[in-house]
């Protein structure tokens, strides 16, 4: 789309298309409706130029294409087929063409979000062993480190750029039914131990629908965003989303918001009808920490048109919320543009949404109430800001549940179960993982928290997952790791998040030693941090302790948590490393 001057011209915000909150029965007929209008998705450049305009309409006629390459290829209804999740048309276009052809569409992560390229194959390589694909696309670039892994799991692999210049089966399209699986979407963090999501389109479709009605979408609304088509708040919020929805939404490559994140709100502020953009705390806390420095926030950004500041993906600090609001006031932003929202892969994205124009709201908890331990009186109180995290979407139901399985009142902490028709179909050929978590189609979330006036506040993970920087690493996956090292057995590393000066979370790693030498203890401590790093692709805490120090539960399991409790203590004492 150009105008009189050839200059590249955005999908509009609005046009004269009647708005559906994704009231459709496969993802195959939103795609044709949304195509029905002139809106669409829009690609801009590491500085925020738009690249390439894609309405809706094209990309309908490309993955309808797509779909007929695929059946010429031998692809039949059921097949998964593996996707490197790079954000551009490709993508998008491979991504509808699999729904379009009945196959199952499987986004998996690129390069850039791994310390390395052995770490990266063996990654891609374990979920391709996990979703089996019949084939795996990827882009041109990335070509030696996909063929490394497909050659290791024997899988095909074809570069996008090739297959679209492939001929098409002249055939029709089978039809879906809303119960058949649309999408698999693997939990954030999983290499070792990998669990696909297998969503089927009606728990897509209505997931979407409460994503649509829980922020209230008005006519004009247009949606940025830097998010990684891998991950479901990427792909689900900000791709799905707005095709369902009828949103048109510009993109900045995440690697590109990595290298300059200002770009984003540089990009909010050149469209100027920006209205939604999604973030974890993280990109907020870098926009306000790179700007801190420069006095001319109101000249070159306006942020006043942005009304829905989502925040997901990993605990939610209102400090750095503050810290963003205190930076770009002067542009316009607003406080009560925050919408902190809770959600799972496993429900498909979202469970709870703040009703837009309520902002952060946090309730002060006494930390002894949030660990379940006693208070010592001696000691002054002290307390946490947990974060609001909203009401239910459309058609979900959220308990908070005791250890026996009984509902607890408001005000009361317990493990957050949730229940509607976006709850996951199932994990991908894992039923006893999928039996441990569903109970009579409640889904046990593994987190923790508390509802009052059927609001939810989420406290903290029952799980052990560790989150840094919105994004998820299982510690089996940190231990394992280390675990590679020569002199280490299983059981010897315990692995879990601690929180630093400024209240962000790093990982720590507790490591059995049998080494006596201190220069000795030094060089394994680089060894366990620059192994652990490569992992996480972040600094992280490494302690040395003596063998048989990890605790274990009655059954002979490690017990992070009790682990994790006994080192911040000072029960556990690491090895003195000095000379």
């Amino acid at each position: 789309m150009t105008d009189s001057t050839g200059t590249l011209v955005p999908t509009p915000n609005g046009d004269a298309l009647e708005r559906r909150f994704a009231d459709f029965r496969t993802f195959g007929e939103a795609i044709d409706y949304a195509a029905s209008g002139t809106r669409g998705l829009n690609f801009h450049d590491p500085r925020g130029t738009l690249e390439r305009v894609y309405p809706y309409s094209e990309l309908r006629d490309d993955a309808l294409a797509m779909a007929r390459r695929l059946v010429a290829h031998g692809i039949a209804p059921g097949d998964r087929i593996a996707l490197i999740a790079e954000t551009n048309p490709h993508f998008a276009a491979l991504f509808c063409g699999c729904i379009y052809a009945g196959a199952w569409p499987v986004p998996l992560p690129l390069p850039t979000t791994f310390g390395g390229k052995d770490n990266y194959t063996d990654q891609l390589a374990v979920q391709l062993k996990s979703c089996d694909p019949k084939v795996l696309f990827f882009p041109e670039e990335i070509s030696e480190l996909v063929g490394d892994a497909a050659k290791a799991r024997e899988v095909e692999a074809i570069s996008w750029e090739e297959f679209t210049t492939r001929d098409a089966a002249d055939c029709d399209l089978l039809e879906s039914s809303p119960d058949d699986i649309c999408y698999l979407q693997y939990s954030s963090g999983s290499t070792r131990f990998p669990h696909g999501v297998a969503v089927t389109h009606a728990s897509l479709l209505n997931n979407l629908r409460g994503h649509g009605l829980g922020m209230k979408l008005e006519p004009k609304d247009r949606c940025v965003s830097w998010l990684p088509w891998y991950h479901d708040m990427g792909l689900v919020g900000c791709l799905l989303s707005p095709i369902a929805n009828q949103v048109s939404t510009d993109y900045l490559k995440t690697e590109h918001f990595a290298r300059r994140p200002l770009a984003w709100l540089d990009l909010i502020s050149r469209n100027q009808g920006t209205t939604l953009s999604y973030s974890p705390t993280f990109g907020y806390d870098i926009c306000a920490r790179r700007i801190s420095s420069q006095s001319n926030v109101a000249e070159r950004f306006d942020l006043s048109r942005w009304r829905v500041a989502g925040n997901g993906a990993d605990m939610i600090r209102p400090d750095v919320m503050q810290n963003f609001v205190n930076a770009f006031a002067d542009a316009g932003f607003k406080a009560s543009s925050f919408l902190p929202s809770y959600g799972l892969a496993e429900a498909t994205l979202a469970v709870t949404i703040m009703p837009p124009g309520e902002g952060i709201r946090v309730e002060l908890v006494e930390e002894e109430r949030l660990s379940g331990s006693a208070r010592d009186l001696s000691r002054p109180a002290r307390y946490r800001a947990i974060v609001n995290c909203g009401k239910p979407v459309t058609d979900m139901e959220v308990e908070i549940r005791a250890e026996d399985g009984s509902a607890k009142a408001d005000h009361q902490i317990g493990k957050v179960w949730c229940k509607g028709p976006s709850v996951m179909h199932s994990y991908f050929r894992d039923p006893e993982s999928t039996e441990a978590c569903m109970v009579d189609g409640w889904l046990d979330t593994g987190d923790m928290g508390y509802q009052a006036d059927d609001y939810l506040f989420i406290v903290g993970r029952a799980k052990d997952m560790i989150i840094i920087n919105g994004k998820n690493h299982w510690p089996q996956d940190i231990e394992w790791a280390v675990e590679q090292l020569p002199g280490f057995n299983h059981g010897d590393i315990a692995a879990f998040a601690i929180e630093t000066e400024d209240g962000a979370e790093a990982p720590a790693v507790l490591v059995h030693c049998r080494v006596s030498d201190p220069e000795e203890r030094r060089k394994l401590r680089d060894q366990i941090r620059d192994k652990v790093q490569s992992v996480t692709g972040t600094p992280c805490v490494v302690e040395l302790v003596p063998p048989r120090t990890l605790p274990r539960t009655s059954s002979g399991k490690l017990s992070r948590a009790k682990a994790k409790k006994l080192y911040l203590t000072g029960e556990i004492a690491p090895l003195d490393l000095a000379a």
